[in-house]
């Protein structure tokens, strides 16, 4: 079995005095990683470079986190890739106790693990309904042909008459209401009044 690429040794970086640092560049897998249609696939590589700060309650890790990431568009299913680029900034520190600290990572006697940091980054920066670009038109709910690529021959859809009133208001109505402005104006006079 491979060595785990996320295990950081930290007994020299501990021996030094608080602000000692040190610099790390590691790539690896996490399997894969998932929110909604957006994945970082499994067998990609994922990499981290990061600069580890002894801070003496800890270490403190910065980095910057890089992965390919695949997904669909949310209106119009067209698939799309991509790279996910994050900076993080987290404490490594020893559990006190029988506390679970939900701020920090926790911090091994001789070394720390960078996974769960880099899965959690690449999890929050996975986009969870991406577009293919922000005008895109869907598709055509009738038929399903791809509107961004043209209109497709189905009759505009019928409204809803539940929503009739409203649409009257807002102009979208038909001309025998006397027009949006009219309407609203002389049913709130009334309302006022009684």
């Amino acid at each position: 079995m491979a060595a785990n690429p996320w295990l950081v040794p930290i007994t020299s970086l501990r021996r030094g005095a608080p602000g000692a640092r040190r610099e790390e560049h590691r790539v690896g897998r996490l399997g894969a990683l998932a929110v909604g249609a957006s994945v970082v696939p499994a067998d990609s590589d994922v990499a981290v470079d990061a600069v580890l700060e002894w801070v003496g309650e800890g270490v403190e890790v910065a980095a910057e986190v890089r992965a390919p990431w695949r997904g669909e568009c949310r209106r119009c299913l067209t698939p799309l890739e991509g790279e996910l680029r994050c900076r993080v900034r987290e404490l490594y520190r020893r559990p006190t106790g029988r506390e679970v600290d939900e701020e920090t990572y926790p911090l091994g006697d001789d070394h720390l693990d960078l996974g769960p940091l880099v899965r959690d980054a690449l999890l929050l920066e996975l986009p969870i309904a991406p577009l293919c670009r922000e005008d895109c038109a869907g598709l055509c709910p009738t038929c399903g042909v791809d509107l961004n690529s043209g209109p497709c021959g189905c009759p505009p859809p019928a409204g809803d008459p539940r929503w009739a009133a409203l649409d009257v208001l807002h102009g979208g109505g038909e001309e025998e209401g006397g027009g949006a402005g009219g309407g609203a104006g002389e049913g709130a006079g009334r309302g006022g009044s009684a």
